[in-house]
């Protein structure tokens, strides 16, 4: 497996693309962060609601690629012209060719319009195909019946639920559910299966 947390990785069809964070991308979030209601944050680890929340979480995800530890993307929807949301890949481990993939939002508006299959698509593309990455892990909250729910539709399986294991926003913690999608998977049908949901 090879990442270079250098490298402006650009990912893109004709639906998405999807680009590495700039320090500018402030600007192009704060609608999201300022219009959206409060459920688009109900669930995340890491919110962007609010003005000092946007700032803290797009410096934070600035530093986290110069300490090597993430490496996030702002998703641009190319038919609404408009920027979408954020995903990022992280917990890269390099010797066991395993990554995260995660903290993912969308406003409103770009949800359940197919935008979210074409994001991933690239991305596990990229993933398994280009960096040669053996399996891709994803985490929902075990209430999040709708993230979990698209994870299961692109060809995640269900591993299991870790219990309480990280700190919940709205205080106590959170069960987690833990799902998947392994490299023989995706090159053993999985990836020709998303291709034709993109369609």
């Amino acid at each position: 497996m090879q990442f270079d947390f250098l490298k402006d990785y650009i990912l893109e069809d004709e639906r998405v693309l999807l680009r590495p964070f700039a320090s500018d991308d402030i600007a192009n979030l704060r609608q999201l962060s300022l219009t959206e209601e409060p459920a688009l944050w109900k669930y995340s680890q890491l919110s962007a609601s609010g003005e000092e929340n946007l700032k803290n979480y797009v410096t934070a995800i600035l530093d986290n690629r110069a300490n090597k530890t993430q490496y996030a993307f702002i998703i641009f929807d190319k038919l609404k012209q408009e920027f979408a949301g954020s995903t990022r890949f992280y917990n890269i481990d390099l010797a066991f060719d395993n990554l995260f993939l995660g903290y993912t939002f969308y406003g409103s508006k770009f949800q359940g319009t197919g935008l979210n299959k074409h994001a991933k698509f690239l991305l596990f593309q990229f993933a398994f195909e280009e960096i040669g990455v053996e399996r891709i892990e994803m985490r929902a909250h075990r209430l999040n019946e709708r993230s979990i729910a698209a994870m299961k539709s692109i060809g995640c399986t269900v591993e299991g639920v870790l219990r309480k294991n990280v700190p919940a926003t709205d205080g106590g913690r959170r069960d987690s559910v833990v799902l998947s999608i392994l490299k023989e998977e995706w090159l053993n049908g999985g990836r020709e299966m998303l291709q034709k949901k993109l369609q």
